[in-house]
């Protein structure tokens, strides 16, 4: 250690540098307070001093009972008409991905026939979807489209990757967002496991209708994350 840095601050600088090359992640627990005391050989008041420090700055967060954890940082997410997730990452200078966890066609929920205006129980797409940007998941999707109007939207997807694309190719060349409803919740154990989540951070869950163009019900789909939702009203013109 240097002489010339408070001890405290050596312990969060190693710690900085430990997340800035990936070594710890965002979701992952530092290590305990006895093991880094162990590690730089210092007493717990010190590494506390540098915990607390962490955390004011927003790196890490810190729970009695449970640890520290590397923050993840909350992303905002703009609610809109014409939600896009790949043209919003990249518009940030970020490069947005996927990966299929579930790509199958089962009968309609409930929740999913009312939706969609179908019966229930015919069949619709089910589509679970981990999303990433640059490389970190951030997020889960679901989405449900009839089978009836897209059956071979399976085989197309898989060709695309994009449902947008998958859709414009259906004869579908734009959709717009007719409702969504927000509730939040602790992640389940699966869910805290993809999203690299501590389970006592809550998932914001937007609940989703999409329509197309003639206003019929097109996608029913939940997005779940840690993402702050940022709603933005138009200007009013004053006459």
């Amino acid at each position: 250690m240097s002489v010339n840095a408070p001890l405290w601050r050596e312990i969060s600088n190693n710690l900085e540098r430990k997340i800035e090359i990936k070594q710890l992640r965002p979701g992952d627990k530092l290590p305990t307070e006895y093991e880094l005391s162990h590690e730089f050989m210092v007493n717990r008041h010190t590494v506390r001093r540098a915990l607390s420090y962490l955390q004011e700055k927003g790196v890490v967060e810190s729970t009695q009972g449970r640890g520290s954890f590397v923050r993840r940082l909350a992303e905002p997410m703009l609610l809109s008409r014409r939600p896009r997730f790949s043209e919003r990452v990249r518009a940030r200078g970020q490069e947005p991905s996927t990966k299929i966890l579930k790509l199958v066609v089962r009968p309609a929920d409930p929740d999913t026939a009312a939706a969609l205006d179908l019966k229930l129980g015919k069949p619709v797409i089910f589509l679970e979807r981990l999303r990433m940007v640059d490389g970190e998941p951030t997020g889960l999707s679901v989405h449900h489209f009839s089978f009836d109007r897209f059956p071979i939207f399976i085989d197309m997807y898989r060709t695309r990757g994009s449902i947008t694309q998958t859709l414009i190719d259906s004869g579908v060349p734009d959709y717009i967002r007719q409702k969504t409803a927000i509730s939040a919740r602790l992640p389940t154990p699966r869910e805290a496991e993809l999203l690299h989540l501590p389970r006592h951070v809550s998932l914001l869950i937007r609940r989703y209708t999409n329509v197309d163009g003639m206003g019929r019900p097109l996608e029913h789909g939940q997005a779940s994350g840690t993402s702050e939702v940022v709603i933005e009203f138009p200007d009013i013109l004053n006459d």
